[in-house]
């Protein structure tokens, strides 16, 4: 058997816009809730949900903006980002997600990159001041030398400031949006562009991966299929609304299946998230391995009634086995799923079903979803064997529509027969279950030996007193690379550097063994929650003096997994 899978060809695909899904969404679940913003104290069913977005749109509209254009949002989590996501779709207006975390140089790239002509963004959020960044791109206003294509600024929240328009004004409540609103859905495509996301490079400027209507709205569906989302279901959504994971996985999976969208908070935060699922009974609950971690091990976790949780997506990296046991048992999460992807197919290809296993939930990232196929292939582009490494590739609704503006690039991703190749290293077995083993830029090559860091994560993992671990390669002048492992610790644990190393030694093979170890507090994370490797590795380069061997060694990871 091959490395060649296929899925289901049913159920069909929806073929209808966002802004469709949500006039059918309100039509058929019109009072059961759709959004809580619980920092907010925001709570809006499906009708009131559609009045709002098609009030906005009609805004928007009136601004002059027309399908096609793009709008941005910059903002953390909050009712007025997903008002603006579903104004946007039903305008015909393509969404530019902005990560909160962005500063000057990188948002006024983005800005220029796609000719945004309309910005919504929040005052502040942390240490981010959002309009004071914008102001100081473009002192004189708009238009503006340095941000040419940009007309309109729309801020959410703060005092009033000149040059910036009031979300609430422009959302106020407008008589007849419905019914433009309608009439010019008649003139927009399943298969038009409807969001912009920029994958989040180390080296080189972001790319922009271009998402059509077809591609997010059909893949927040078939995810909601995974988890058996019934209509009354309600998402603890912790998870960034920039990212697709927030936004389609989310927001777009609720909207097909009528489950309500909870956010506990702008930013995550473990004991809001365990307030929200308690006060809200929520039955699902999304987040990264490191988040349910946190959570797990907040202070207080006992004192709050997690028994309403059913089922979940976990995604962004690997979730050891003592984790998903513990997500299942003290979480109540049985029916959690596990889901592989990337930004540039939609997000999610893989994950595991409701009926698989434990050891099938931490030891593989499930089978491909409906309606598309997925091979792993060498690096001369034919198929493997199942059950042997090579990279990943993807074919299907689900793959991008390009990078903007990007030909080249886009080239490069895909190739002439429309398969999105991953960078992951992969295998798939002969069940057609799928596995990532580390990106190809990843794997470690120690003296001629092909090593995957995620084996070895995977063997400290059943370490009682290691909590989380990142394995990364170091530039070695005899070797060629040598391990590092960087560990954080379960609370109140006590364990050195070489005592990693003994638990190792006589279990892996000899090269396996972290040569370079360090117990740290915390690993750097990307606002998703996401381990930074790259940054693991810049640092160690620098602590032990590498630059000479390898000063190319934080290589790009290229596009952004979940």
């Amino acid at each position: 058997m091959m490395s060649h899978v296929r899925g289901p060809n049913a159920p069909h695909l929806l073929e209808i816009t966002i802004g469709e899904a949500l006039v059918h969404a309100a039509d058929r679940w019109g009072e059961r809730e759709a959004l809580v913003s619980v920092a907010q104290g925001i709570r809006w069913t499906f009708a009131e949900l559609l009045v709002r977005a098609d009030s906005l749109a009609a805004g928007l509209i009136g601004l002059g903006l027309e399908p096609g254009d793009r709008i941005g949002i910059w903002s953390p989590n909050c009712a007025e980002w997903t008002l603006t996501q579903f104004a946007a779709a039903r305008a015909g207006l393509v969404l530019v997600t902005i990560n909160p975390a962005y500063r000057l140089s990188e948002v006024e790239f983005t800005i220029g990159h796609v000719g945004l002509k309309a910005l919504v963004a929040a005052e502040r959020f942390k240490t981010s001041t959002y309009l004071d960044m914008i102001e100081a791109i473009a002192p004189e206003g708009l238009p503006s030398l340095r941000l040419p294509s940009l007309r309109h600024l729309v801020q959410i929240d703060g005092a009033p400031r000149a040059g910036w328009i009031q979300f609430a004004d422009l959302a106020e409540e407008r008589p007849g949006a419905r019914e433009l609103l309608d009439r010019l859905a008649s003139r927009l495509d399943p298969g038009d562009a409807i969001n912009i996301q920029f994958t989040s490079g180390t080296t080189g400027l972001p790319k922009g991966a271009t998402l059509s209507h077809r591609n997010i709205l059909n893949n927040g569906y078939f995810v909601g299929l995974g988890m058996a989302l019934q209509p009354g279901d309600r998402i603890c959504i912790p998870v960034p609304l920039y990212h697709c994971f927030g936004m389609v996985l989310g927001n777009l999976a609720c909207l097909t299946h009528g489950a309500a969208m909870v956010y506990p908070s702008p930013g995550f935060d473990p004991g809001t998230v365990l307030q929200a699922v308690e006060v809200e009974r929520c039955t699902a609950l999304y987040g990264v391995p490191t988040m349910f971690i946190a959570v797990l091990a907040h202070p207080e976790f006992d004192a709050f009634d997690m028994s309403s949780l059913r089922t979940g997506c976990m995604a962004g990296a690997i979730c050891p086995e003592p984790l998903m046991r513990e997500v299942i048992g003290r979480l109540h999460m049985r029916d959690v799923t596990i889901g592989y992807g990337m930004t540039e197919t939609s997000p999610v290809s893989f994950q595991t079903g409701l009926g698989d296993p434990v050891e099938r939930r931490v030891g593989t990232i499930g089978r491909v979803l409906p309606h598309l196929e997925c091979k792993v292939v060498d690096s001369g582009g034919a198929t493997v064997p199942a059950g042997q490494p090579g990279e990943l590739c993807t074919r299907g609704y689900s793959v991008m529509l390009g990078y903007w503006n990007d030909v080249d690039r886009t080239a490069e991703a895909i190739d002439g027969d429309g398969w999105m190749h991953s960078g992951d290293l992969a295998t798939i077995d002969d069940q057609g279950y799928g596995n990532i083993v580390g990106r190809l830029k990843d794997m470690v090559i120690r003296g001629g030996e092909n090593i995957y860091p995620r084996e070895i994560e995977d063997y400290l993992y059943r370490h009682p007193a290691i909590q989380d671990v990142a394995v990364v390669g170091l530039p070695d002048a005899r070797m060629g690379e040598e391990l590092c492992a960087w560990v954080r610790l379960r609370e109140g644990a006590v364990l050195d550097e070489e005592a990693v190393r003994d638990f190792c030694r006589g279990q892996i093979a000899h090269y396996k063994v972290p040569r370079h170890v360090r117990i740290v507090d915390a690993f750097p994370t990307t606002v998703t929650g996401k381990i930074q490797k790259f940054m693991i590795r810049e640092a160690m380069i620098a602590e032990l003096g590498l630059h000479a061997i390898g000063a190319d060694f934080a290589a790009d990871t290229g596009k952004e997994t979940m």
